[in-house]
């Protein structure tokens, strides 16, 4: 059924949830190279933070422990995402989120996006990425200062059978796991790979067993973390963009586990 969704609804419902993080309501305009449509949704989503901003410390957000982050807009354009960033930083917020990308737009438009805002972000506050989910987007959005993420790309591979891999994602219903004893990574500690073969995890993917999909979800979002590990450890050495390259040449040189 159709409902009625405002700024300051929203923040009720994030502050009846007791989410520690509230975002604020904004609006992603569907053409990010549609300037037109984009100026209007970036000025929309400066006027609604502001009623966004007056419900959260009317429900009394910071008291409750309740952070409330701003989101800036301004699709592929270095002016209106500075504009933006000028706006939204402009509110006295716990931490801050870049919006309106990876969503269907060229990779060269979402880090001219990424490239103009994240710098002019306040450094001391926490800076949120919303919507990436790959290796080389995680790595490069760190490299221009980013420090938050979320995306749906760990579940939703693990639902459509896939994994990740440090030489690249597998199809688990692929054919030639019918066999194969080995898990899903050599060496890695998640669920999935401690306890169980590719070719049951196959078994479990083309019978429609759910379990299938939440041991690859395990698997993926484990592999996730390791790899923010050794970004975390990689930043206080300066060996970033070391481990970039590392990354992505043996995601790009070498064959998937189902090749």
């Amino acid at each position: 059924s159709s409902i009625r969704m405002t700024p300051a609804r929203s923040i009720e419902v994030q502050a009846a949830l007791a989410a520690d993080v509230a975002m604020a309501f904004d609006q992603c305009p569907t053409d990010p190279t549609n300037r037109d449509e984009v100026i209007r949704a970036t000025d929309r989503t400066h006027r609604w933070l502001e009623t966004c901003v007056r419900r959260h410390r009317e429900l009394g957000g910071e008291e409750r422990g309740q952070a409330l982050f701003g989101i800036v807009q301004g699709g592929a354009f270095e002016d209106l995402r500075r504009s933006s960033v000028a706006a939204v930083c402009s509110h006295d917020l716990v931490g801050y989120a870049i919006g309106g990308v990876s969503v269907g737009e060229r990779p060269e438009d979402m880090r001219l996006a990424l490239g103009a805002a994240a710098p002019l972000m306040p450094a001391e506050k926490p800076r949120y990425l919303m919507g990436i989910g790959t290796p080389r987007d995680f790595l490069d959005a760190v490299m221009a200062g980013v420090d938050l993420f979320d995306c749906v790309t760990p579940t939703r591979h693990g639902r459509t059978h896939q994994a990740f891999t440090p030489t690249g994602s597998a199809n688990l219903r692929n054919a030639r796991f019918r066999d194969d004893p080995r898990p899903i990574e050599e060496g890695c500690d998640c669920p999935a790979c401690t306890r169980f073969s590719r070719a049951y995890i196959r078994h479990l993917c083309k019978a429609g067993e759910m379990l299938g999909g939440i041991l690859l979800s395990l698997h993926n979002l484990r592999y996730f973390h390791r790899l923010m590990i050794r970004i975390r450890a990689a930043i206080p050495t300066g060996q970033l963009s070391d481990l970039r390259r590392e990354v992505l040449d043996a995601l790009e040189s070498k064959p998937s586990p189902d090749a």
